[in-house]
């Protein structure tokens, strides 16, 4: 059975959560204190040196952190992984933007108004990911716009690794009305066998 150490309401962790529930895989969850440091303790450093959550521990000595680098290893000869080589590439492709645009926008927007209580000396910093937050999801939009999933008409860890911080935009003040066809995807989403909340 698989560990998962990680905060419940991180998107990041959320994925691992979702993509281990909907593939039926059994696990247990470990809640890290991260506010509290607990990600720099020596413990967690030994699974991950980068003391970061999520880390999947597979066994009692191998722990894979990352949480899109978890997708890939559960969604491996799954549903949520296309056997397609090029369709395979556009899943990495989605996955890359995600941790290179999307989650470096929307879950900081959202961790400055959640977790750091929307401080005064960081308000320049949130408006300016809120508006680079609207020009991430104009790209989703675009691509959502004659499409059900972001790869080939197929729900994936694409969308798994899109769906975290997506569905919880609004937490980071970033609105979602002028995105019908994101909206329309995130129920899709929502629908899926195993859905499972945040939380």
């Amino acid at each position: 059975m698989y560990t998962v150490h990680g905060v419940a309401q991180s998107g990041n962790c959320y994925k691992v959560k979702l993509a281990l529930s909907q593939l039926e895989k059994p696990f247990t969850w470990h809640e890290v204190d991260m506010m509290n440091g607990a990600t720099h303790a020596p413990e967690f450093l030994a699974m991950n040196p980068a003391g970061q959550v999520p880390v999947l521990q597979i066994s009692a000595s191998s722990f894979l952190p990352e949480s899109n680098a978890i997708l890939y290893y559960l969604a491996q000869g799954s549903s949520l992984f296309p056997e397609d080589r090029l369709e395979q590439a556009q899943v990495m492709q989605w996955l890359f933007f995600e941790q290179y645009k999307h989650e470096p926008n929307l879950a900081v927007a959202r961790f400055i108004v959640l977790f750091a209580g929307r401080p005064a000396e960081r308000e320049a910093q949130l408006q300016q990911k809120i508006k680079a937050s609207a020009d991430v999801l104009a790209v989703m939009e675009q691509h959502l716009s004659t499409r059900r999933f972001f790869v080939g008409e197929r729900y994936s860890i694409a969308d798994i690794a899109l769906y975290a911080y997506t569905h919880r935009a609004h937490e980071g003040l970033i609105d979602l009305a002028p995105f019908g066809a994101v909206r329309a995807w995130l129920e899709r989403v929502a629908g899926q066998p195993g859905y499972v909340a945040m939380g």
